[in-house]
């Protein structure tokens, strides 16, 4: 019996050590800031999402990114709550791009976001298994401490690896 329990002890350590390696207790910054104009080169989604054409879509903008075929970072536009319970995504998945002067991939259409909106925006490093949960659990929680309701509209992006960002309008 004490064997098993150093073992699950061992074990329990190990997995600590790990969720704290890839960012598991590091604390988004959230904040209410004025949001920029971006500008994002992707493709719709509605469905699923077990949805094997989310995932395709996903895939085919890091590709894009990897391969330098588009310059900019994997953002992507929720027109609804990514982080809910449902099965149901409505999306826009891509890449943030600096500019409309680009040429776009097949498949792909360009999209603003227009800057100059009041939103709630929370930045944090973690890897990417945990960071967009990480991101949007900030949001919700901090609206929620200042009462701010939100639109369904979310933005994010990822500037680096492991880094990610989240935008969420302010209704007025």
């Amino acid at each position: 019996m004490k064997k098993l329990f150093y073992v699950m002890a061992a074990f329990a350590i190990v997995m600590l050590v790990i969720y704290t390696y890839i960012g598991g207790f590091t604390a988004p910054e959230v904040r209410l800031a004025t949001s920029e104009t971006l500008y994002v080169a992707g493709q719709p989604f509605e469905g699923s999402v077990k949805d094997e054409a989310l995932g395709n879509a996903f895939q085919k903008a890091a590709k894009l990114v990897e391969s330098k075929a588009l310059e900019g970072m994997l953002g992507s536009i929720y027109y609804n709550n990514p982080d809910s319970n449902t099965d149901s995504l409505k999306a826009f998945i891509g890449i943030i791009v600096p500019d409309t002067s680009i040429n776009l991939p097949e498949g792909y259409e360009l999209r603003t976001v227009p800057g100059g909106k009041r939103v709630v925006r929370a930045e944090a490093n973690a890897h990417m298994s945990i960071l967009p949960k990480k991101l949007y659990t900030a949001v919700f929680d901090y609206a929620q401490e200042e009462n701010l309701k939100l639109e369904e509209f979310y933005v994010e992006w990822f500037p680096a690896q492991d880094k990610g960002v989240v935008e969420v309008p302010v209704k007025r």
